[in-house]
């Protein structure tokens, strides 16, 4: 099947409406329930999955879809899955209860165990990332006006990105093999789109994630000529037995 990517931008933004209209209503935004992991769990993050799993089984029908609110699906029944979604329907559900607007919506597609092809949508600004493998990385702001993603490449003088709700000593134990002179932290899978548009130049993450956490950033960002590996340097691979995440280390280069 033929994919077009620009129905993932719309279908991602239709989904941030949802997410909105709940962030902006004082009696249902503070309404959060906790999963088995203690993770949060708000009326959004459901209102979103329902949402993109409806648009893709309407756009894309026959593709399998894992997200984070449906992710109950055994491994011997998603094991031989040559291409999928890869869905977190609100990545930053703490950002969105603090109320800093650093949380999104991310869709990917996985081929053969990879990211081809990602959208993270930022309801709170209307700004949405988007790449293939094709097309390259975009970025279009909340009046439709697109520029291209490149990362930074320097030799010196390097940004780190890392997370404001986790970090760790591994952390600043991998960031001082590399020319790393300033840090900044954001929610969500926005670190992976401030290294693909040369905002930073490195960001590494010490595990536990989940495979709907990283899968449109890996997309993008290597669609934008960055690079994604475990911290050992292997292939970053999706549909695993278990769909929890090791560290990762992303570059600019």
């Amino acid at each position: 099947m033929q994919i077009d990517i620009h129905i993932l931008p719309a279908i991602a933004r239709e989904a941030g409406n949802a997410i909105m209209g709940i962030y902006n209503d004082p009696a249902r935004s503070g309404e959060v329930e906790h999963k088995a992991d203690d993770s949060p769990l708000t009326l959004a993050d459901k209102a979103s999955h329902e949402v993109i799993v409806g648009a893709l089984a309407k756009h894309f029908p026959g593709i399998p879809v894992l997200s984070e609110e449906g992710r109950d699906i055994p491994f011997e029944e998603r094991k031989n899955w040559h291409t999928y979604w890869c869905v977190d329907p609100l990545d930053g559900t703490k950002e969105f209860v603090k109320r800093n607007g650093e949380f999104t919506v991310n869709i990917a597609l996985i081929r053969d165990r990879k990211p081809v092809m990602g959208v993270i949508h930022v309801p709170v600004s209307g700004v949405t990332y988007y790449a293939d493998q094709a097309g390259g990385a975009w970025k279009t702001d909340n009046a439709g006006n697109a520029v291209r993603l490149q990362t930074s490449h320097a030799d010196a003088d390097w940004t780190a990105v890392g997370s404001r709700s986790h970090g760790s000593p591994e952390e600043a134990a991998v960031l001082a093999r590399y020319p790393v002179t300033r840090q900044v932290s954001v929610g969500s899978s926005i670190k992976f789109c401030f290294v693909a548009e040369g905002l930073a130049h490195i960001y590494f993450r010490q595990g536990p994630t989940m495979e709907w956490d990283t899968a449109a950033g890996q997309a993008i960002l290597e669609c934008s000529g960055g690079k994604m590996t475990t911290a050992s340097g292997e292939p970053f691979l999706y549909n695993k037995a278990s769909l929890l995440n090791g560290s990762f280390l992303c570059l600019c280069q």
